[in-house]
C-alpha cells in the first residue's frame, strides 16, 4: 500500500440477518489480502469485526460498519441504534451476555464479543447510551509489534 493512500469501506448490518452476518467482516478482509497487509494482522482485525457484526445483529436494530484502512493502521468503526450497553464495565467480563436464548441456541451469544475485541484490537473505544446505541471504535496497526 503506498504512503499516500488511504481507503474506505462501508457495510450496512441489518438486524437478525444471521444469513449475511459475516459479511462485512470477510469484505473487509479480503480487501486487506489484496492489499497486502500482514496475515496475521488481516486475523485480528477480521475477528474484531465479526464479533463487533454479530453483536449489530444480535443486538441492535440494524447498523453500519465502516473500515478506514492508511498504509499504518486499519480503523473499525461500528455504529448502531440499538438499545445501547448500560454497564460498558460489566459488558467486558468474559461470559456476561444479554442474549436472547433463540440466539444462544444457534450458538451465539456466548459474552466473549467485546472480549474478543479488547484481545484482538491494539485500541477499543465504546461510546454508548442507553435507547440511544452504540459506537465501537477498533484501532489495528498493521506492524505487529507482537502477536496478540
Amino acid at each position: 500500500m503506498s504512503d499516500t493512500k488511504k481507503m474506505k469501506v462501508t457495510y450496512e448490518v441489518a438486524p437478525g440477518d444471521f444469513e449475511r452476518a459475516g459479511e462485512a467482516s470477510s469484505g473487509i478482509k479480503r480487501l486487506l489480502q489484496k492489499i497486502g497487509i500482514p496475515a496475521e494482522v488481516i486475523r485480528r482485525i477480521a475477528i474484531g469485526t465479526y464479533e463487533a457484526e454479530m453483536n449489530v445483529i444480535i443486538h441492535a436494530g440494524g447498523g453500519v460498519v465502516t473500515a478506514e484502512i492508511s498504509p499504518d493502521n486499519t480503523v473499525i468503526i461500528v455504529t448502531d441504534k440499538g438499545p445501547g450497553i448500560a454497564d460498558i464495565e460489566q459488558a467486558k467480563q468474559e461470559g456476561w451476555s444479554t442474549a436472547p436464548d433463540y440466539v444462544r441456541q444457534m450458538g451465539f451469544g456466548a459474552g466473549m464479543g467485546l472480549p474478543n475485541m479488547m484481545k484482538c484490537s491494539d485500541k477499543l473505544d465504546i461510546v454508548s447510551a442507553v435507547n440511544q446505541g452504540t459506537q465501537i471504535t477498533m484501532l489495528f496497526n498493521h506492524v505487529d509489534e507482537e502477536t496478540k
